[in-house]
C-alpha cells in the first residue's frame, strides 16, 4: 500500500520545488546576461570616443539634463557624441536593474547569479554618478588637472568592478553555480590587481596622447622626458613597462594552467588570456608607432576590457576547480 501523508484524502504530498530555474529560463537569462555585458563594453568604448574626441563638454557643465533641456538642440558633433554616450549610459542601467530583479526571481536565495547582479547594480549606479561628477567637476574636454587624473582612476576601477561582477553574473546563470571561486586567493590577487594598475596607468596615458598629441615618434620620446612637459605627458611612459611586468605575471598563472588541461573551459580560458595578451602587446607597440590614433586607441581598449572579463572568468573557474579537489 502506497504511503499516504497527511492532507487530502489519499493524495501523496506534492513534490518539493526545485532549487534551480527550468532550463529555458536559465538559457534566457544567461543569454540576457552575457548580453548585457557586452552592451556595457560598447557603452566604455563608446565613453573612450568622447573622450578622444574632446567631446566631454559636449552638454556643457549640465548633468544629466544636456545644455539644460532633456531634448537639446544639436549643433555640434560633440553634442551628438556626449548625449549618444548618456543614452547609451542609461539604457545600460535600465537593462542592468531589468537582469538584477530577473536573477531574484529565476534563482533560489544564495545563488551566485544573485549575488553578482546585486553587486552589478550597486556598481552601476555608482558608475552613473562617477560619469556625472566628471562632467559637473569639470573633468572633461581640455581639462589637465590633477583631479581629472583622480577621477579618472576612480572611475575606471569601477569600472573594472562592474564588468567583472557582469561577468560572473553570466557565468553562474550558464554553469549553474552556486559559487564562483576564490577570486582573491594569494595566487589570483596579483594578476587581478596588477591588471588594474596597468588599465590605470593606460588611462592616463590616453588623457595625455589626446591632450597633447606628438607628430612622431622622436618627438614623443622627447617630450616624455622633457621637464617642461605636463606631468600627463612624463606618466606616459610608466604604462609599458606595468604592461610588460603584468604580462609577466599573468603569464606565471596562465601558462601552468593551459598546460596542465585539468578542464576544457580552464584551459580553453587561459589559452585566451595569454593570446590576448599577446595581440595587446602588438596593438601597443602599433599605437606608439603611429602616435595614438583613436581607432588603433579603441581597440587597444577592447582588447584590456577583454582580457580583463577573460581573467575574471578564469580567476573564478580556478577557484571553481581548486575548491573540488579540497
Amino acid at each position: 500500500m502506497a504511503d499516504v501523508r497527511v492532507g487530502a484524502p489519499g493524495a501523496a504530498s506534492p513534490p518539493a520545488p526545485s532549487t534551480n530555474p527550468p532550463a529555458a529560463q536559465q538559457r534566457r537569462y544567461a543569454a540576457f546576461a552575457w548580453g548585457v555585458l557586452v552592451y556595457n563594453v560598447a557603452v566604455i568604448l563608446w565613453g573612450a570616443l568622447v573622450r578622444a574626441t574632446g567631446s566631454g563638454a559636449g552638454c556643457g557643465g549640465h548633468w544629466p539634463l544636456c545644455n539644460g533641456e532633456v531634448l537639446p538642440k544639436v549643433s555640434q558633433i560633440a553634442t551628438v557624441i556626449e548625449l549618444t554616450h548618456r543614452i547609451m549610459s542609461g539604457g545600460a542601467l535600465l537593462a542592468v536593474a531589468t537582469m538584477f530583479v530577473w536573477a531574484r526571481r529565476a534563482f533560489a536565495p544564495h545563488h551566485a547569479a544573485r549575488r553578482w547582479a546585486g553587486w552589478a547594480l550597486v556598481l552601476i549606479v555608482i558608475e552613473a554618478l562617477l560619469g556625472g561628477s566628471l562632467v559637473l567637476l569639470g573633468h572633461v574636454a581640455g581639462d589637465e588637472s590633477v583631479g581629472r587624473v583622480y577621477s579618472l582612476g576612480l572611475h575606471l576601477v569601477n569600472t573594472l568592478l562592474l564588468l567583472a561582477s557582469l561577468a560572473l553574473t553570466a557565468r553562474s546563470a550558464t554553469h549553474l553555480a552556486k559559487g564562483s571561486g576564490r577570486l582573491f586567493s594569494l595566487s589570483m590577487s596579483g594578476p587581478l590587481i596588477a591588471l588594474i594598475l596597468v588599465a590605470i596607468a593606460g588611462a592616463i596615458t590616453a588623457l595625455g596622447d589626446t591632450l597633447f598629441p606628438s607628430h612622431t615618434v622622436a618627438e614623443g620620446m622627447r617630450e616624455d622626458f622633457s621637464s617642461t612637459a605636463s606631468f600627463l605627458i612624463r606618466l606616459r611612459i610608466i604604462h609599458p613597462f606595468l604592461a610588460l611586468g603584468a604580462g609577466f605575471v599573468v603569464a606565471l598563472v596562465a601558462f601552468p594552467e593551459y598546460r596542465a588541461r585539468h578542464t576544457a573551459r580552464l584551459r580553453a580560458l587561459s589559452g585566451w588570456v595569454l593570446a590576448l595578451f599577446t595581440a595587446q602587446f602588438a596593438v601597443g607597440a602599433l599605437s606608439i608607432m603611429l602616435q595614438a590614433p583613436v581607432s588603433i586607441q579603441l581597440l587597444h581598449l577592447l582588447l584590456a576590457d577583454s582580457i580583463w572579463i577573460v581573467l575574471v572568468l578564469f580567476t573564478a573557474e580556478r577557484g571553481a576547480y581548486r575548491s573540488t579537489l579540497l
